[in-house]
C-alpha cells in the first residue's frame, strides 16, 4: 500500500534533517513525505530541498501565526497520496524499520498509536552537530545512556509481534496517543475531517483527533513495542492556550452526536 508521512515543523532544521535522513534510510521505500511546515524560515526549505533528490517530498508551507498544527497538518494531509497516513514531528527520527512495522500494523477499522524515547539536551545536541548518532548504536551503548540518564528509559526497544492480541485490548483508549506517532487510515482521517483547528496554540489537538476517531468507531491499536521513535529534546513550548484546548477537549469527550470537525481538512481538499 502507498504511506504518507507527514512531518510537523518549525524553525528547527538541524532536528528536521536528522529526521529526513532517518526516512530516506527506511527498508520500506514505497512512501512519500510532506513536510507540514508551520511558518519556518529560508533554512528549513534548504534542508528539504537537500532530501527532495532521494525521497518522494514535498514542502507544504503556512505563514507563520503562531501554533497552528492542526491546519498546517490538515493542509499537508490534503495533499496526499497515500491511503494510510502516519504522522511525525520534526523532531522526531525513525529507525530503519519504522514504515515497514507500522505497515505490519495497520488494520482496517483501527488506528495505530506509537510511542517514544526522550533524548536528554546533551545527547540531542550532540546528535545535531553530527558527534552522536544513536541509531548505529550496539545494546552497550543503550545501557550506558540509560544510566547516564540521556535517554528516559529503554523498554520500548523492546520487539515483540505486531499480530500480538493485547495489541486490541485498549481500543477505546485516547489518552497518550500522540501525533509525533500516529498512524490511520486516510478515508477514516477524512470522515472525522481531519484536525480540528479551533485548537489554537500548544495542546490537545491530537487527543481530540483520536477521541473521534474513536467515537466514529475507529478504535486504537497499540503500536508500543514495534514503532518506538526518538524525541529529540526542546524547550517547552508555550502553553497559553492550554486551559481553553482541555476545556473544548472535554466538550468533545461528553458528545455523542458528531464526530466531525467544524473546522478541518475539508476546506482543503
Amino acid at each position: 500500500m502507498q504511506v504518507s508521512v507527514i512531518i510537523t515543523t518549525y524553525n528547527r532544521p538541524k532536528a528536521l534533517d536528522i529526521a529526513l535522513k532517518s526516512l530516506q534510510q527506511q527498508t520500506h521505500k514505497n512512501f512519500e513525505v510532506l513536510v507540514a511546515d508551520d511558518g519556518s524560515e529560508a533554512d528549513t526549505k534548504a534542508i528539504i530541498e537537500k532530501y527532495a533528490n532521494h525521497i518522494s517530498l514535498k514542502h507544504i508551507w503556512q505563514e507563520d501565526n503562531g501554533f497552528q498544527a492542526a491546519a498546517i497538518r490538515n493542509k499537508a494531509a490534503a495533499q496526499t497520496s497515500g491511503e494510510y497516513l502516519i504522522f511525525m514531528d520534526g523532531d522526531i527520527v525513525a529507525f530503519p524499520d519504522f514504515i515497514e512495522q507500522h505497515i505490519l500494523l495497520a488494520e482496517l477499522g483501527w488506528f495505530v498509536a506509537g510511542n517514544r524515547i526522550l533524548l536528554n539536551e546533551q545527547l540531542s545536541t550532540d546528535w545535531e552537530i553530527a558527534n552522536n548518532n544513536p541509531l548505529s548504536w550496539h545494546k552497550f551503548d543503550w545501557l550506558k545512556a540509560r544510566y547516564h540518564q540521556s535517554i528516559n528509559r529503554l523498554l520500548p526497544l523492546i520487539k515483540l509481534s505486531p499480530n500480538a492480541k493485547w495489541r486490541k485490548k485498549s481500543p477505546t483508549q485516547w489518552k497518550g496517543a500522540k501525533t509525533c506517532n500516529l498512524a490511520v487510515w486516510k478515508k477514516d482521517f477524512i470522515d472525522i475531517n481531519g484536525f480540528d483547528e479551533s485548537y489554537q496554540g500548544w495542546g490537545h489537538e491530537d487527543a481530540d483527533l483520536a477521541i473521534r476517531l474513536i467515537q466514529n468507531k475507529t478504535y486504537r491499536k497499540d503500536g508500543r513495542f514495534a514503532v518506538p521513535v526518538l524525541h529529540l529534546w526542546h524547550p517547552e513550548n508555550s502553553r497559553h492556550n492550554e486551559q481553553e484546548n482541555w476545556q473544548r477537549l472535554q466538550h468533545q469527550i461528553s458528545k455523542t452526536s458528531t464526530t466531525w470537525a467544524n473546522k478541518g481538512v475539508d476546506q482543503y481538499l
